[in-house]
């Protein structure tokens, strides 16, 4: 029985077999060919890879279809217009805006994550002049 959620099994989406091109002794022939870029030629290094990049995007998917059947349509179309409407939410340009409105509705907030410690807008190495970059903006410029 189904009722429209998303599985929770991982899937192997992203899943190819590798054929590397051959020369003529089994080898590929740089000359010809060039130097390959690994990363572009290769399959994802663990089949579970696929499905944990996709992490955000399947949990959204799965919470939307579970409010749609318990609550009804308007649930998830509420929430997917708040969630727009606070990422619309800005600063002027020229300050660090910290998306808390947006952070507390998708559950952001609770967990630290690599851009928490890394990302924080006092290491930032641009701090260009409001007066320039709000002109730039507005097409002065």
């Amino acid at each position: 029985m189904s009722l429209g959620y998303p599985s929770i099994v991982p899937q192997k989406k992203g899943d190819t077999s590798i054929s590397p091109p051959q020369g003529n002794y089994g080898v590929q022939d740089t000359m010809v060919k060039g130097l390959g870029q690994v990363r572009s030629d290769l399959t994802p290094s663990h089949p579970l890879e696929f499905s944990e990049s996709h992490f955000g995007s399947n949990e959204t998917q799965r919470e939307y279809s579970m409010l749609r059947n318990t609550q009804g349509l308007h649930a998830p179309l509420r929430l997917q217009m708040e969630r727009n409407a606070t990422k619309q939410i800005q600063r002027l340009p020229f300050l660090p805006s910290s998306n808390i409105a947006y952070n507390t509705l998708i559950g952001r907030d609770e967990t630290i994550d690599f851009e928490d410690i890394l990302n924080a807008p006092g290491d930032s190495e641009i701090a260009g002049d409001p007066h320039i970059v709000m002109e730039k903006r507005l097409s002065i410029l």
